[in-house]
């Protein structure tokens, strides 16, 4: 049984991230990946795990290679969900820019 974990389990961590960034770009092996990386290549690959698990990523095997690439409707999903909340701070911003709006016409 394959395990799934949250997705913003793998977000959470910073070199996780970065990996979705590089593959948002191009699809990679775990070696190239791995290069952009001051860390063991097997730590690397516990992280595309994670990914992977989590299913931001997916893999396709050519030859002797796998290859990883970002799967982008997953991460819309994250987004949407972030989005309710992008929405709760517009609108505070917006209440917070009317209020001194306000006070600095009431200063004059």
């Amino acid at each position: 049984m394959k395990l799934r974990r949250d997705p913003f389990q793998a977000i959470a961590d910073p070199t996780r991230r970065a990996i979705l960034v590089l593959l948002a770009s191009q699809t990679m092996t775990a070696g190239a990946i791995a290069n952009n990386f001051d860390v063991a290549r097997p730590t690397i690959s516990k992280h595309i795990q994670v990914l992977n698990e989590c299913e931001l990523i997916t893999s396709n095997q050519q030859g002797r290679e796998i290859y990883y690439e970002l799967k982008a409707e997953k991460i819309k999903e994250i987004d949407q969900w972030l989005d309710q909340f992008r929405k709760i701070w517009e609108g505070r911003f917006n209440q917070l820019d009317n209020l001194l709006s306000t006070m600095k016409n009431k200063g004059k």
